[in-house]
């Protein structure tokens, strides 16, 4: 049976990886401060801070494999029929010559992995209300879709 103490302690080291909207890095600072400090003493507090930290690393894992995907389809797709020499004396870029039709497929996928990393933050913010609520009843959680990194 877990004390208040530690259900605190484990529903606040989920909580903890919101604070990547305040502070750089803040998803894996703070929970990995609130995991080491209790982690020996608590099996709730160890299993709530490896799940958030591998839930955090495995979203990173994903965000930048979509990126990489995302990033250069778009440039390929931008750059593919334009010509370098469509600067002008303003040094205006124009881009005179672009087909829709024959970059539908790159342009669908790059805004399909968009889309996709849009998902992935917004569950990003439910799961973790959702895993900190059900830590404060005591119970574990367990995030989907997360690589087991730390064991």
């Amino acid at each position: 049976m877990e004390s208040t103490t530690e259900k605190n302690i484990a529903t606040f080291t989920h909580l903890s990886a919101l604070t990547k909207y305040f502070i750089p890095f803040g998803n894996y600072i703070f929970p990995i401060i609130l995991w080491t400090s209790k982690k020996d003493k608590s099996e709730l507090v160890d299993e709530s801070g490896k799940q958030i930290l591998n839930f955090q690393l495995s979203l990173l894992l994903y965000s930048l494999i979509l990126l990489v995907i995302a990033v250069p389809t778009f440039l390929v797709t931008l750059f593919k029929n334009t010509s370098f020499q469509s600067l002008n004396y303003n040094n205006d870029f124009e881009i005179s010559n672009f087909n829709f039709e024959g970059n539908i497929g790159l342009l669908t996928l790059g805004f399909t992995c968009l889309l996709i990393f849009a998902l992935l933050k917004i569950s990003e913010f439910f799961l973790i209300i959702y895993a900190s609520i059900k830590t404060s009843n005591g119970e574990k959680y367990k995030y989907p879709i997360t690589i087991p990194f730390i064991k």
